[in-house]
């Protein structure tokens, strides 16, 4: 059963809610996700009152690891999908095999 944030410790919880409002990057040509744009950090701690600034970037760039791996599996188990799909051309061949 997954976990509630509610269930991980203050920090944690601070690191989601931070998180959650840094914008998503990608790469330009294949749109592959690199993970947030940290430009804006400063900004959200400040406007957020964060005790522990160096704790939750902590925990902000462990889950960003996190979900980038997660991404980058995604996007290579539907690659070799599509490259399947596609080596077989769609076509369904039945053999008669006699014996």
């Amino acid at each position: 059963m997954p976990l509630e944030t509610s269930e991980f410790p203050y920090e944690v919880q601070v690191a989601f809610f931070v998180f959650s409002f840094l914008e998503d990057n990608y790469e330009g040509m294949s749109g592959t996700y690199m993970g947030k744009v940290w430009s804006n950090l400063e900004y959200l701690i400040k406007i957020h009152s964060v005790e522990e600034p160096s704790t939750v970037l902590y925990f902000m760039k462990m889950w960003e690891g996190i979900v980038v791996n997660y991404t980058a599996e995604k996007s290579e188990r539907k690659r070799k999908a599509d490259e399947r799909r596609s080596a077989g051309g769609g076509k369904q061949f039945t053999h008669s095999v006699k014996g």
